[in-house]
């Protein structure tokens, strides 16, 4: 029982953190970053200043980040209990009525027999979970679960790099409820909020450097540098 118990809850791990980085990437995380963040958050480990300050920073991200630190901590404690209990030496084998099995395989033998058993579960939980065809369609089925489910609203902002002071680049997909929609980068008044725009990709066209007599319109791709919360609040309205 326990050793059922304890595999579930490395199962229950293992789709916690997939959901959760799936949860962070709609938000506008790189994928590769919005891995770390969900492995970080859930195991309590592994945040830098730069890549925490993506987290802190914004609203869903926040509330994503707190349910996995919870996840994990009662994660964490269970499967201690579990697993102390899995090794102690009258549980798995003894379960199995073999004769003469207290003959064959000494007690004290009995809890490394079960470590054994216990390492080669979570090994193979492991190799399962990282199976490329079956993260992928497991990752998959999960991503459209939550859109469909609309528990996360999938945004088109995407954070490239943090910088010193919460300086970096950003690349926003202009919606149709972009506040710079229809207007030229002169009259949005990009640089008084020191934002600079880098890059525009239209229609498989790059404009580089863009003059300020550029028009913003639907679909454009902005690539921008500048501090990062003046970014989120002046291009893109994130959803609270």
């Amino acid at each position: 029982m326990n050793l059922m118990l304890f595999i579930v809850v490395v199962v229950a791990s293992f789709i916690v953190v997939r959901i959760g980085a799936i949860a962070f990437e709609l938000t506008g995380l790189e994928w590769s970053l919005a891995k770390f963040q969900s492995i970080s958050c859930f195991s309590g480990t592994g945040f830098t200043t730069k890549e925490a300050e993506l987290v802190v920073s914004n609203p869903q991200r926040r509330r994503i980040a707190s349910t996995l630190i919870i996840l994990g901590n009662v994660g964490l404690v269970t499967m201690i209990a579990t697993f102390a209990n899995t090794l102690r030496p009258n549980l798995l084998l003894p379960q199995f009525k073999v004769p003469f099995l207290d003959l064959v395989i000494p007690s004290r033998l009995l809890p490394w027999i079960n470590l054994l058993i216990v390492s080669v579960c979570i090994y193979s939980i492991y190799r399962i979970f990282t199976h490329s065809r079956f993260t992928k369609k497991i990752t998959d089925t999960l991503r459209a679960r939550i859109v469909k489910n609309d528990i996360i609203k999938p945004v088109s902002f995407e954070e490239l790099l943090v910088a010193t002071g919460g300086y970096g680049v950003s690349s926003i997909e202009v919606c149709s409820d972009s506040p710079i929609l229809n207007r030229t980068l002169r009259d949005a008044n990009l640089r008084i909020h020191d934002i600079n725009v880098l890059v525009i990709e239209r229609d498989g066209e790059t404009i580089p450097n863009p003059p300020g007599d550029t028009k913003v319109i639907l679909g454009d791709r902005l690539t921008c540098f500048g501090k990062l919360e003046n970014i989120r609040r002046d291009l893109y309205k994130i959803s609270k």
